[in-house]
């Protein structure tokens, strides 16, 4: 199989998973205090500290959680009580399941936010939360976050950004942002599933956790934490760092030729966006028509987001780019860490093919 969904989720990286196994070799829960217990904290602690000094916060800034979807839940729970809600149109779902009847933050064609409309809006003084991700998850197309956050610095507002998918693609760092809040996740490193973290400045309000418990997680998240998991995050965040990005980036363009050529169009900014990610569009193709085709090549890709690539939906985000019927057409192509060429090479070797079939008129799978 050739595996190029990474946005999805990345492979396993070895040293993450030397680590998980470590890790589960110790016997104890990190809230107790006893011998065993002071052990796993301690894997637990080191683990903390390596994530926050590579994500720009302090350790004590750093809240485990289950994954992205948990800790953009717990950011708008704990930061938008008293706070109109405002979203970009092209948040992750995580993010908009989460939000209560949010003002949406339009985008343009290219696939980024309206920096000029966040400006009109929080204008009239309203206490506000803002949500906009730094990378999209189906697009690559890389958000506008730091003019976000001096405008909302500007006008008192909190700023929460989802990074899920730009963590171990780009440089980021909470500090450097300067933004209220950061969800990252596990698994879209090479690390596992089932862990992420919330990160928190220092002046980011804090009303409730949206998980009681026995108080772990500075009385921000209950729930004894996954140890050996927390350990693969922080093994996976220290690995992903020497991703020769400059070569998936090459290769990512190679496909985009070979899909061009073939009569599809690229959707996004093609210059700012995550140097993994490709989204492209054929038109007249339905979107699961192109992945099952592609998947009889053994070739593993998606369309849209992970969690909708089993439904027929147009994509939320490029109608939200006003791409019309090309929303449904568009599938997603994200390079793993560990791609090769001979990867490449397949899917350019396999889409004309799957484009000529798909836009026969004996198949009837165009539409």
């Amino acid at each position: 199989m050739h595996y190029l969904d990474a946005n999805a989720t990345q492979p396993l990286r070895p040293a993450a998973l030397e680590a998980i196994t470590a890790a589960l070799a110790v016997t104890g829960n990190p809230s107790s205090v006893h011998q065993a217990g002071r052990a796993a904290r301690r894997i637990m602690e080191d683990a903390r500290e390596v994530i926050a000094a590579r994500f720009g916060v302090r350790p004590q800034g750093l809240i485990f959680t289950s994954g992205g979807t948990e800790a953009d839940a717990i950011a708008i729970h704990a930061m938008s009580p008293g706070r109109r809600l405002i979203i970009s149109a092209i948040e992750h779902d995580a993010v908009r399941a989460a939000a209560d009847n949010p003002v949406i933050l339009p985008v343009g064609a290219d696939g980024t936010a309206d920096i000029a409309a966040l400006e009109a809006l929080l204008r009239d003084g309203i206490p506000s939360l803002v949500c906009l991700m730094l990378a999209n998850n189906e697009t690559g197309v890389l958000q506008p976050v730091h003019e976000a956050a001096s405008v909302c610095r500007r006008h008192q507002a909190l700023l929460h950004v989802d990074a899920v998918q730009a963590a171990g693609r780009m440089d980021v760092s909470l500090q450097t942002l300067s933004v209220h809040s950061l969800a990252i996740s596990s698994h879209k490193l090479g690390g596992p599933a089932g862990v992420g973290a919330l990160l928190l400045a220092p002046d980011a309000p804090f009303a409730a956790p949206l998980i009681g418990g026995g108080g772990q997680e500075r009385g921000r998240r209950g729930g004894t934490q996954p140890v050996g998991l927390v350990a693969g995050f922080a093994a996976a965040a220290i690995a992903c760092q020497s991703d020769d990005l400059v070569r998936v980036a090459m290769w990512r363009d190679s496909i985009e030729q070979a899909a061009l050529a073939a009569g599809a169009v690229v959707c996004g900014d093609p210059d700012r966006r995550l140097p993994n990610t490709t989204c492209v569009g054929l038109p007249g193709v339905r979107a699961d028509a192109q992945v099952i085709a592609l998947d009889l090549e053994r070739i593993a890709v998606s369309a849209g987001a992970a969690c909708s690539s089993g439904k027929v939906t147009s994509s939320h985000v490029l109608q939200a780019m006003g791409l019309g019927a090309l929303a449904g057409q568009a599938i997603r192509v994200s390079l793993p860490w560990n791609v090769t060429r001979q990867d490449v090479d397949a899917f350019v070797a396999a889409y004309p093919r799957m484009a000529a079939q798909l836009r026969s008129p004996l198949v009837p799978h165009a539409a």
